[in-house]
């Protein structure tokens, strides 16, 4: 659970002692409204529970339920503040519930509001509010007219009763709450890194194969004028636009496997990675310890990120040889590509290495980079192995 930070010491509660001070009357104040708290959540609590569980059978049972845990947030963020003001307990908001119907429609926000975890502690938490509630009350009652000069220490052995239970229920999850930051983060990534790349694939069909083939349209078309009144030059025209024919061709073969290559769609990672080493500048040994392959997208990501580091090796480390090695960790996929260059790359430093990392982190990856000055440079990721579902279709080149 998610414990409450430390507050200032002028928020932070002193130790309890025979004076009545600012805090031990917010902690009276505190407890003799636990009462009419108690009471209010009670009554909603086993109100929605009972309604909610009762009208079940009809269609506007369960998405009564769905909006009083909703609701139950509501009660939960007031008891949060109440805590905050009285007790000094700093509780950190929960995520909120996505708003809207979304993209899954009626059942998807139906199915979201009825598994809440928030606002299911937040009924928890209003249920056993009510039997604490009128312990806290007759017991600071009684002990204002009875046992005053031990009030402080009564009322802080009961609000800290109350701080340990706000902290358990109306607390966030850890896990839960820094999966979900995590997971809207990296949507973030995802939508943007997809969209460059669609707009990489424009720009390079407008400025290679689109502009060749209009320029092969064109040379042709002359050709064709040219047929009847001279022979020859229509027959070098031809000739040239054949010649173009084969560039263009080469050109959207490199765009296709700059998108998905077919040798790793077709052999997989080994003969894919050393493809790529292939065409580095330095010399690459390349180890690829696999037993089976993973998911086609997993494997799309582990061939694309070896090909970026290797650019990288190529332009930016002044290396004389290179390594890469694959293999499989438990349910981890891992990658290690180490040069010997002059070291000193680093996350912010325009090589592309923030954006492999955030692309590694938007599938639960992970991204480490070791580059000290003088070398030697190693970057290690890490990949979730998800087991192949289906055999792809192999694909055929153009010849």
């Amino acid at each position: 659970m998610t414990m409450s930070p430390s507050l200032p010491d002028n928020d932070r509660p002193p130790p309890a002692r025979f004076a009545f001070d600012r805090w031990t009357w917010k902690e009276i104040a505190h407890l003799l409204a636990n009462l009419p708290m108690g009471i209010a959540g009670f009554v909603y609590t086993v109100f929605l529970i009972g309604v909610g569980a009762g009208l079940s059978i009809t269609v506007v049972g369960l998405p009564l339920l769905a909006l009083g845990l909703q609701g139950a947030r509501g009660f939960g963020r007031a008891e949060r503040l109440r805590a905050r003001a009285l007790l000094g307990v700093r509780i950190e908001e929960p995520s909120p519930m996505p708003r809207g119907l979304g993209n899954g429609g009626f059942f998807s926000w139906l199915w979201s509001g009825l598994k809440d975890p928030v606002g299911w502690r937040t009924l928890l938490y209003s249920f056993m509010r009510l039997p604490w509630g009128v312990v806290t009350f007759a017991v600071t009652m009684v002990s204002l007219f009875v046992l005053w000069p031990v009030l402080p220490f009564i009322a802080r052995g009961l609000t800290n009763a109350d701080r340990a239970m706000a902290r358990a229920l109306l607390s966030p999850s850890d896990e839960l709450e820094r999966r979900i930051a995590e997971l809207e983060s990296d949507r973030g990534v995802v939508v943007d890194t997809a969209a460059a790349d669609l707009r990489r694939i424009e720009r390079d069909l407008h400025d290679g194969a689109q502009a060749r083939l209009v320029a092969l349209a064109m040379g042709l078309g002359l050709a064709k004028e040219k047929l009847t009144d001279d022979p020859e030059a229509a027959a070098r025209m031809v000739e040239e636009a054949h010649g173009e024919v084969k560039v263009a061709l080469q050109e959207l073969r490199d765009l296709a496997r700059g998108i998905h290559p077919a040798v790793l769609t077709d052999r997989g990672l080994d003969a894919a990675l050393s493809a790529i080493a292939s065409r580095c500048t330095v010399p690459v040994t390349v180890s690829v310890q696999l037993s089976g392959r993973p998911a086609e997208a997993i494997e799309g990501i582990a061939y694309f990120t070896v090909s970026e580091l290797l650019q990288n090796v190529s332009k930016h480390s002044r290396a004389r040889s290179a390594s890469v090695d694959v293999w499989r960790s438990g349910d981890r996929l891992l990658l290690r590509v180490q040069d010997d260059g002059t070291g000193g790359a680093r996350l912010d430093g325009g090589t592309g290495m923030s954006g492999l990392a955030e692309r590694l982190g938007a599938v639960d990856g992970l991204f480490v980079l070791d580059s000290p000055e003088g070398g030697p440079t190693t970057v290690t990721a890490e990949l979730p192995w998800r087991d192949r579902t289906a055999t792809t279709a192999k694909h055929v080149e153009p010849a």
